[in-house]
């Protein structure tokens, strides 16, 4: 048996998340706009739950932990699409391997290179590397290289709402006609927020997006022993 506050955070935080995440949906379903995004809304609305609450952090985690858990099988989900989209990387196999691993590995180069020149612990920067692949992939990453998988988390979503704005300006300047190339850009640079937005450009755009947000993951999680020895 849970104690009674372990009970209630084990009830109580799953169903508020879901709750307000529905609710973060809908707003966006009627008011289609970057800064109305679930991804966006949905933790503003917890952080202030919390707060109004006063709540410990600990105890919202400890209710939520098996939201997080579901995260693996969404991670083995990603295999459908790479199904639906065989006849793609069939067809331009070298030009998204090359794309892919170039993006993935000035992502976290840059990344922990700006940890480095901030001075932050190394426990941050190890978490800020894989900032740039959707939630699934980056917390398991994270974790494989010593980093913290809740604050990768928070690092995925800033990159994803910053990203979505600098693609949108970029496709303002850079003259990128072909939609593999529109897709490419909001995939690798701001995964699931790019998938969205190039989506809002067209079908194939779209799946291009989707494609390689998750060719970066699987590439970043089989490069994760990899980087781990490198960093050691």
């Amino acid at each position: 048996m849970l104690p009674d506050d372990a009970l209630f955070d084990f009830i109580f935080w799953p169903l508020a998340t879901i709750a307000l995440y529905a609710a973060s949906r809908l707003i966006n379903k009627r008011w289609p706009r970057w800064w109305t995004g679930p991804l966006i809304l949905t933790p503003l609305a917890v952080i202030t739950l919390v707060c109004a609450l006063k709540a410990d952090y600990r105890d919202y985690m400890s209710g939520t932990h098996w939201l997080l858990v579901m995260l693996g099988p969404a991670t083995v989900a990603f295999a459908i699409p790479i199904y639906e989209q065989r006849a793609v990387i069939k067809r331009h196999w070298p030009v998204l391997l090359v794309g892919v691993v170039a993006g993935s590995t000035i992502a976290m180069a840059a990344a922990w290179g700006m940890a480095q020149a901030l001075g932050v612990p190394e426990t941050v920067g190890r978490s800020l590397m894989p900032r740039s692949t959707t939630t699934p992939f980056a917390m398991a990453v994270s974790g494989e290289i010593g980093g913290l998988p809740d604050l990768t988390a928070l690092f995925v979503m800033m990159t994803g709402i910053s990203g979505g704005l600098i693609g949108d300006a970029m496709l303002k300047w850079l003259p990128l006609r072909s939609a593999m190339a529109r897709g490419a850009l909001f995939g690798m640079g701001a995964h699931s927020i790019g998938v969205a937005k190039a989506n809002q450009l067209g079908r194939e755009e779209g799946s291009i997006a989707g494609l390689v947000m998750i060719l970066a993951g699987l590439l970043n999680l089989l490069a994760a022993p990899v980087i781990m020895l490198a960093l050691s």
